[in-house]
């Protein structure tokens, strides 16, 4: 079995890392950079850095930013935020993303999945999502900038096309669960797993420990992504690698 990886998310808005519960009540947490250079040398697999307004606003991501917490890890950096052309990829490569996260701009435009995988290959193309179980709970609806627009787009049938367009990864956010510290979304993150072979990676609603063995085992996810519990100190990426070590779970020491 592959090594279960642990990303820390940072969520971007004006320059600064924030934190809210259900996409809202956004509070600050810290400096991007000197935040991705602590998780960098605490052991972090990868780093995820999202521009969370770029896309509602229609504005470039922030690429001195991105480039100076590039400068800072020396792990793979995932950027997302206002990304819309094949030109953006490579620019955020340029200045040194290793993947590209895309969400809004995908939804619109499903070629440009295909477009910059065939540009830059597929390990460097991340196609985020967030969903949200429907009232009537038949499902899960997509949603777009930001979780502002309900697409309309059922779940599984979006994560099918994602693949077949040739997307190297899922990152799979639950808008019922972010930031509740309640546990990941187990139906949703199984579901989207059993349909695609490609890694998916889970988001939204880490509290303890027990969450990242549920979500990795019963919602069969390749990865977690960790915001709250880490920006505001409840745990470090060593005690979660400790817990991994422990319950048996592969992970990269």
């Amino acid at each position: 079995m592959l090594s279960k990886r642990i990303i820390p998310c940072l969520d971007v808005h004006a320059g600064r890392v924030v934190k809210g519960v259900n996409f809202i009540d956004i509070r600050d947490a810290g400096d991007p950079v000197q935040m991705a250079k602590a998780f960098n040398e605490a052991g972090a697999d990868e780093l995820v850095f999202l521009d969370i307004t770029a896309s509602a606003h229609e504005r470039s991501i922030m690429s001195d930013v991105v480039a100076k917490t590039a400068e800072e890890v020396f792990i793979p950096l995932t950027v997302g935020g206002g990304i819309r052309t094949v030109e953006d990829f490579r620019n955020m490569l340029k200045n040194g993303a290793d993947k590209i996260s895309v969400n809004t701009a995908a939804l619109k435009n499903p070629t440009l999945i295909s477009e910059a995988a065939e540009k830059f290959g597929s390990q460097c193309v991340v196609c985020a999502i967030d969903a949200k179980l429907r009232d009537d709970k038949s499902g899960w609806d997509v949603y777009l900038n930001g979780g502002r627009v309900n697409t309309g787009r059922d779940l599984l049938e979006w994560v099918y096309e994602i693949e077949r367009l040739g997307a190297g990864e899922i990152l799979l956010t639950s808008m019922d669960t972010d930031g509740t510290k309640d546990g990941y979304d187990l139906p949703a993150t199984r579901a989207v797993s059993d349909i695609v072979n490609i890694p998916v990676i889970a988001s939204g609603g880490a509290g303890q420990m027990s969450h990242f063995k549920d979500v990795l085992t019963v919602g069969g996810a390749d990865a977690v992504l960790v915001a709250s519990i880490f920006h505001y100190g409840d745990y470090t990426v060593q005690d979660v690698k400790d817990y991994f070590i422990k319950e048996n779970i592969p992970v990269r020491v």
